[in-house]
């Protein structure tokens, strides 16, 4: 996938003091008839990054723009660690460095009945970081 537009975060949705790993959303989202996790990366609560679907790969976490974006999901419902905060911005830093034309949004953004990923995205990255910068 080359011509990536959105970077599009999300939550797990599941109780923040559960650790899910890419593994079990991968067993998930198989177990709903899915062929695999949708997301491209999860981050732990402890801030590790996991890698799930093949970046290559459309994901399977956002209709309608699944095709042209990355997925990115935090392990969690609404209490985040700062470890996953910091991964986060590295992530999103390094994404747009090799996508400087992608706009980073929060899945509520594609989805006004969703409040996933829980937090203000702008606020969080800044607005020089979720911006295009071509």
């Amino acid at each position: 996938m080359k011509d990536i537009k959105y970077i599009v975060i999300h939550c797990s949705d599941s109780p923040d003091d559960m650790n899910v790993h890419a593994k079990d959303i991968d067993r998930w989202h198989k177990e709903r008839g899915w062929n695999g996790i949708g997301y491209h990366f999860v981050i732990c609560r402890n801030g590790n990054i996991e890698k799930g679907r093949a970046i290559d790969v459309p994901g399977a976490h956002c209709y309608g723009v699944n095709s042209k974006s990355l997925g990115i999901c935090l392990i969690g419902r609404k209490n985040f660690t700062e470890e996953q905060f910091i991964s986060l911005y590295g992530l999103c830093t390094d994404l747009k460095f090799e996508y400087p034309g992608a706009t980073i949004k929060g899945h509520h953004f594609f989805n006004k009945r969703k409040t996933c990923p829980n937090f203000k995205v702008l606020e969080l990255l800044g607005k020089d970081l979720c911006q295009p910068s071509l």
